[in-house]
Formats: structure tokens, C-alpha cells, sequence
């Protein structure tokens, strides 16, 4: 049986949230192996809608400029009560963009993925093993290994200091570790149609909740010809048969004209809400479907996982490295779990609005969903619903800890427009709109700032950018970040590698207090992250 050099870090399983996490790790100049069941790319959709915060990770693995090319606005989406009439509405997020993408886009996997798979064939420090699946895991104090076998039958085994289970719903990591999931009370059979149209301006460019009992449904308009209709199956109806091509037709049938459409794909699936209940054990860790799964209401699936992704890649790279303590992994669940389950409740909620099918009930849910949006205190805006993190790795009473920094785009040195994060490394920043509170650091801060690779970012409002003293000065002509740091009158910021918030500082003794916090938590044991209380400054 072959067994190949320790890896950093073993990936099981190469979907788009595996890909973009292998990515962000070889980015940083990690070793990386990752083990995957199938020959090639799933050729159809499945995911469709991504957000600004998975847009802004794409970016910083080198994707954006395909993204750019390959996105479609998500135009908001309206609420159809039983008559047909509107009963809620979500309204894309108006400009100017907080993470400097549009908030809401729609997108084509396969082609994604794709896009993935050719920016990590970049790196020779990343070995992809295709048609291949795990049989079992064994891990001591110093690494695990992975028991592999190929297709044609033969095994291998690599060994990491680390693994990480991106191996979907059935994941076979997840239940070599025990990881039990919670189940969040969701389980609905639901057909799902990707089409493609010879008219792609035959329909309204907006996504449609259909919420009327005889047949919940939702409409999707993909990037290009693409257009998805997800369709509820009623209580008895078999989701075997409801497979059939004709029952496919004949469900699309009832909400659209199909003349126009070639069916691309169609599938049941049994839509659930799924937590994990542990997502690390020692040194295997889980994420994306493995250990988490919602009902698709409010297009958060795949960027939850996405930022799963981002949650743990610079934790890996930080323990990897030896600029922190292994217990700032167990920070990965306690950041991202009640944020998953945040996003999951809602999701619920709007499944629930969709879904009902009680023609009574459905009728008090229209005049109570018309009456809020009528009085204006329906929330309209989809973004709303992701919440900030409320514990982990940041200082909880600071200004802004657990908000996601914003990205203005910015004039650099080289005189070019550019989004902020284009012009940063993947490492801690402080950044401030004047260079004076670059000042403010102590000598024993800085010290402990340079040691951590943490980068000085000034975000001018006016004048010339600049890249002098180990501090970068870039130019934000439209006040983006100006008007932030104004409205939450805070006057230094510490950024964490993933652009959340760690916390933000109003004068120089809060910065140099949070800057010895940080440090200090960096290498705090596993204890400090499982009561998830950390000590912050004073307001």
C-alpha cells in the first residue's frame, strides 16, 4: 500500500465548497492532498445563488474577474400569495455595495467549479487523488491518516497534520469521527427543474415564491438561459414517481408556459435543516454539507459552506505556522455554528411562508404578511438575515467586533481602481482613515503586530496613495469607508484574515489593548475557545 509525505492539510471530498477550501490554504502556501469520489465535475446545477461575502471569497482565491464574467444580478424576489397577489418582497440591496460586489447574484456550478479546479492545478504544492473514496481514519497527536481506495480497487494512505471533511450529507468523515446532527424540525420533498430557454426575455427578471397551497413552487432566473423552478410534492405523492418525465413536464406545466424550455436537469430532493452537533475532533474537522444542512428559502446552502471555508483556512494557516495555539481552532465551531443555525431558522421561516398548504391558514398568512409590508415593518432586504458573529475569536464589547469589514474600491499606488482586498495580503490589518493612528502603537505592539505578519492600511478620502514605513495608503474617492468608520465612531480597526471585524478602537489606548488581547488570545489553549469568553477593553 502506497503511503505519500505528510500533507498540512487532507481534504475529503472536491465539490465548490472543497475547492475554494483547498484554494484558500494552497494560497497561503500550504501543502494540501485531497481525496475525491468522482472522475469529473458534476455537469449540472445545483447551487444557483451566491452572496456578496462567497463573491468577496471567490476574489480573494484569484476568481474575480471570472466571477464578474459569469454572475447575473438576483433581481429581489416577491412573495405570491393565494390570489396571486404580492404578500412580501425582498429588494436588492441598494449601492453603493458594502463587500464590493452586488449583494445577490445567481451563477452556473458546473462552470464554477470548473473555474476552481483549473486556479488550484496552479499550485504544485496540491495533489488531487480523482475517483477515490475514503475507507477509514486513524489520528494520533501529531497527524491523521487517511485510508484511501481507487476505483480500480487499489489503497493508499496519506497522512496530514490536519483533515477536513468537505464530503457532503453522507459524509464519510463525519461519521468515521461520531458527529451526530441535530435535526432542526425541516423535512419536505420538493422537484427541482433547471431549464434552459430559446427566450430568455420571456419571463420577469425577478425570482417568484409562488405560496399557494394547491402547489407551492419558486422561480429562479439563472445567469444567461438558465431558469430553475423548485416545486413542493404534496402529502402522498411519491417522490419516485414525481421523478418520471412526464410527471416533470406536467408539474413545470402548471407554472409556466414550456415552450420555450429544454429541460436541463430534474431532481427530488429532501430538503432538511441539519446541524452538527461536533464539528471537530481533535484533528479532523468538518464543514460545508458534512456538517450542516437548510432548506434552500433563502439561498444561504452553499455560502454557508463557503464561509465555512473562510472561517477556518486562516486558522489552519495561523496553527500551521505556529503564530497560534491549536485551541484557536475550536473557535471554527463556536464563530460558525449559531450562525449556521441563524440562517437555518430563517430559511425555516420563509419554507414555512412558501410552503403552507392549509387554504385557511394561508389566507391569514396573506392578510398578516400584506399588513406588514403595507405599515413598512416587513424587512425587505435579504441581507438582513445573515447575521454578525457573536462569539469566538473577537472582542465582544469593541465597536464592530463580528461585523464583516467593509471593501470600498480604492485608487492604489500603481493609479488603478481596485477593490480594497486586491491590494491586501490574507493576514490580520489595522486600518484607519488617517496615518496618525498608525502612531498610536507601542512599541511592544508593533513589535507583536510585525511578528504576527500583521499589515498598517491607511484608507484615505483624499490625496495621493503611498507605500512607505510599512504602512499602505490607498484612496477611497467615494468615502465608502469614511462614512463607516463615521457612523460607528470608531477611529482604528483591527480586520481579521477573513475581513470580519476583531474589533475596532476610538483612541490609542483601546488599540494597543485590543492588539494585546488578540495576541494573547492567539495563543490561548482550547479552554478560552470552548467557554467562548474572552476578555475585551473598556468602551
Amino acid at each position: 500500500m502506497k503511503e505519500h509525505p505528510i500533507y498540512d492539510v487532507v481534504i475529503v471530498g472536491l465539490g465548490p465548497v472543497g475547492a475554494i477550501f483547498a484554494n484558500l490554504l494552497a494560497k497561503r502556501g500550504l501543502s494540501v492532498a485531497v481525496v475525491e469520489r468522482a472522475a469529473t465535475v458534476y455537469d449540472k446545477p445545483r447551487a444557483i445563488v451566491v452572496d456578496h461575502e462567497a463573491l468577496r471569497i471567490f476574489q480573494a482565491i484569484g476568481l474575480a474577474g471570472y466571477m464578474e464574467g459569469a454572475i447575473a444580478p438576483h433581481n429581489g424576489t416577491q412573495f405570491l400569495g393565494v390570489d396571486g397577489d404580492i404578500i412580501k418582497i425582498f429588494d436588492p440591496m441598494p449601492p453603493p455595495y458594502p463587500l464590493g460586489w452586488i449583494p445577490n447574484a445567481t451563477f452556473v456550478q458546473p462552470d464554477a467549479e470548473k473555474a476552481l479546479r483549473e486556479k488550484l492545478a496552479e499550485y504544485d504544492h496540491v495533489e488531487i487523488f480523482l475517483s477515490a473514496t475514503g475507507v477509514s481514519l486513524a489520528q494520533d497527536q501529531a497527524s491523521v491518516a487517511l485510508t484511501a481506495r481507487r476505483d480500480d480497487g487499489g489503497e493508499f494512505i496519506l497522512r496530514a497534520r490536519y483533515l477536513v471533511g468537505c464530503d457532503g450529507a453522507n459524509s464519510f468523515v463525519r461519521k468515521q469521527t461520531g458527529a451526530g446532527l441535530e435535526d432542526l424540525a425541516f423535512d419536505e420533498w420538493w422537484l427541482v427543474v433547471d431549464t434552459l430557454t430559446s427566450e430568455p426575455g420571456k419571463r420577469p427578471a425577478k425570482a417568484f415564491q409562488y405560496c399557494r397551497p394547491s402547489r407551492p413552487g419558486t422561480f429562479v432566473p439563472g445567469p444567461g438561459n438558465l431558469r430553475r423552478w423548485e416545486i413542493k410534492l404534496l402529502p402522498g405523492e411519491d417522490p419516485e414517481a414525481t421523478r418520471a418525465p412526464d410527471n416533470v413536464i406536467r408539474l413545470l406545466a402548471g407554472f409556466t408556459d414550456i415552450s420555450d424550455l429544454a429541460i436541463w436537469r430534474s431532481a427530488v430532493y429532501r430538503f432538511h435543516a441539519l446541524l452538527g452537533e461536533r464539528w471537530r475532533d481533535r484533528r479532523v474537522l468538518l464543514m460545508g454539507d458534512a456538517v450542516h444542512q437548510t432548506p434552500p428559502f433563502l439561498g444561504q446552502g452553499l455560502c454557508a459552506g463557503i464561509r465555512d471555508a473562510a472561517n477556518l483556512a486562516w486558522k489552519l494557516a495561523l496553527v500551521l505556522r505556529g503564530d497560534a495555539g491549536d485551541g484557536l481552532l475550536d473557535s471554527y465551531e463556536v464563530e460558525r455554528k449559531p450562525h449556521v443555525r441563524s440562517v437555518v431558522a430563517s430559511a425555516k421561516e420563509f419554507g414555512t411562508i412558501i410552503g403552507e398548504l392549509d387554504p385557511v391558514a394561508a389566507e391569514a398568512r396573506d392578510a398578516r404578511l400584506r399588513a406588514e409590508l403595507k405599515s413598512g415593518k416587513a424587512v425587505t432586504v435579504r441581507q438582513r438575515f445573515i447575521p454578525d458573529l457573536a462569539s469566538g475569536l473577537i472582542a465582544q464589547d469593541a465597536r464592530l467586533a463580528g461585523r464583516l469589514f467593509v471593501q470600498p474600491r480604492v485608487r492604489a499606488v500603481d493609479g488603478r481602481v481596485r477593490r480594497l482586498d486586491d491590494l491586501l495580503r490574507m493576514e490580520f490589518a489595522i486600518v484607519s482613515a488617517t496615518r496618525e493612528a498608525m502612531g498610536w502603537l507601542s512599541d511592544a505592539s508593533l513589535a507583536g503586530w510585525q511578528r504576527l505578519g500583521g499589515e498598517r492600511v491607511v484608507i484615505a478620502a483624499s490625496g495621493e496613495p503611498s507605500d512607505r514605513g510599512g504602512v499602505l495608503t490607498a484612496v477611497d474617492g467615494e468615502n465608502l469607508f469614511a462614512d463607516w468608520i463615521r457612523q460607528n465612531a470608531v477611529a482604528a480597526i483591527i480586520v481579521r484574515p477573513d475581513r470580519y471585524v476583531y474589533g475596532g478602537a476610538e483612541n490609542a489606548e483601546q488599540l494597543n489593548m485590543l492588539i494585546g488581547h488578540l495576541l494573547q488570545n492567539l495563543s490561548a489553549g482550547r479552554q478560552a475557545f470552548q467557554e467562548a469568553a474572552l476578555s475585551v477593553p473598556p468602551r
